[in-house]
């Protein structure tokens, strides 16, 4: 693993945009990963080892979240500045077309990015996330995110987070705590926080009255697709799940029972799926 940082704009000057590499550095071949809205990219571990004889894969902590910067007091976090942070990211990798992977929010992020004409995405593996997302499931996020308090220990942490991510149970306890060290860090103190700035939760719940409408978004993705869905999840639900088959013929739909939202991307079955549909559809899209 390499590990890089590059410059990106805000609002109120420039701020550094952590990522982390797997496989040759001179592959043109790169597929991009992108966590979900409290996540970082040390969960794509798993997945950029089996991937990284095919790929370059790149996986950033989105600016408040892992090794990235915060954003100043006052920058929002949301969606454009994502995209501008990825954007930049593609033009640094210096490379014609790319295949993405996106958790949740990682996914709207991708989907955004697909959506535009003369997108470099050319395979787009959503993981959890679709063409809809209601204001119930935003305001549950909204029960946990940026509301942590501070853990004694790492065990402390470790003991949240098997609480708080059920769709992670089938992971093992070296996955559990590999989450736990990536996804936090010791004060001074000696006391231990989650690694995001905890703003982010702010601004999560001021935008939690309103349903996330990505259908026209959605309509507009035009390369193959692969959807990840945990099939009790309350952010992709059946109806949803059922709109964007009917619409889309060729969407590939792998559904995950008795998993809510996300399936975590770590466990080997999980793993294989992804692998397997890019592979299988290494050719597509270019």
């Amino acid at each position: 693993m390499r590990s890089h940082r590059f410059l990106a704009l805000n609002a109120k000057g420039f701020h550094r945009v952590a990522y982390h590499e797997w496989g040759s550095a001179d592959n043109d071949r790169v597929l991009v990963c992108v966590h979900g809205l409290a996540r970082n990219s040390r969960d794509f571990d798993d997945i950029a080892r089996a991937l990284s004889r095919d790929y370059r894969v790149v996986c950033p902590d989105i600016v408040g979240r892992g090794h990235s910067d915060w954003l100043p007091e006052g920058v929002p976090y949301q969606i454009n500045q994502y995209l501008q942070d990825m954007t930049a990211l593609i033009a640094r990798l210096d490379v014609p077309d790319i295949d993405w992977l996106g958790t949740s929010m990682g996914g709207i992020i991708g989907m955004c990015l697909a959506a535009q004409p003369q997108t470099p995405i050319r395979r787009l593996v959503l993981n959890d996330i679709g063409a809809f997302v209601s204001s119930r499931a935003l305001q549950r996020i909204g029960l946990y995110v940026g509301k942590t308090a501070e853990f004694s220990d790492l065990d402390a942490v470790e003991a949240y987070y098997r609480e708080v991510y059920a769709a992670y149970r089938g992971i093992s306890d070296k996955q559990w705590r590999h989450l736990a060290q990536h996804g936090s860090r010791e004060l001074p103190s000696g006391e231990w926080v989650l690694n995001y700035d905890p703003v982010i939760g702010d601004y999560t719940r001021a935008s939690s009255s309103e349903d996330i409408d990505l259908w026209p978004v959605w309509r507009q993705v035009r390369c193959p697709q692969m959807l990840m869905w945990g099939e009790n999840s309350d952010v992709l639900d059946q109806e949803t799940v059922a709109g964007m088959r009917a619409e889309c013929e060729s969407l590939t739909v792998n559904p995950w029972p008795g998993i809510g939202h996300a399936p975590s991307l770590m466990e080997p079955e999980q793993v294989q799926t992804v692998v397997d549909w890019l592979r299988n559809h290494r050719d597509r899209g270019r």
